[in-house]
């Protein structure tokens, strides 16, 4: 069952199926190693005056996804800060906040 999580399809009966438990243990940890980030794209107005969530995405290891707040737009892009430029304006500093906390948020850029 091993080389089925791996993408290789294993030959018939050729071992016992996993406990049901194991199993889902190894789903779990399958869909936990590939999930992508999710970030928001902020949108600051002025000296702290005020924010919006301009947009949220999805960072892969080689490309983010994002859809504008509003739902709007849907971008393809390299990496989350690319997505800043599309979110400046006067006053208004876009930086990018990661929701799992595990990363440092990306440094602003001021419009």
């Amino acid at each position: 069952m091993t080389a089925v999580l791996t993408g290789e399809m294993p030959e018939p009966d050729s071992s016992p199926p996993f406990s049901d438990a194991k199993f889902e243990a190894l789903i779990r940890e399958l869909v936990t190693d590939d999930a992508p980030r999710l970030f928001a794209v902020v949108e600051e107005y002025g000296d702290r005056e005020d924010a919006h969530v301009g947009a949220w995405g999805l960072a892969f290891p080689d490309h983010a996804e994002v859809v504008t707040a509003e739902g709007t737009l849907r971008m393809r892009v390299q990496s989350p800060d690319s997505t800043l430029r599309f979110f400046l304006a006067p006053n208004v500093t876009a930086r990018v906040v990661w929701i799992d906390g595990l990363g440092d948020d990306s440094k602003a850029v001021a419009g």
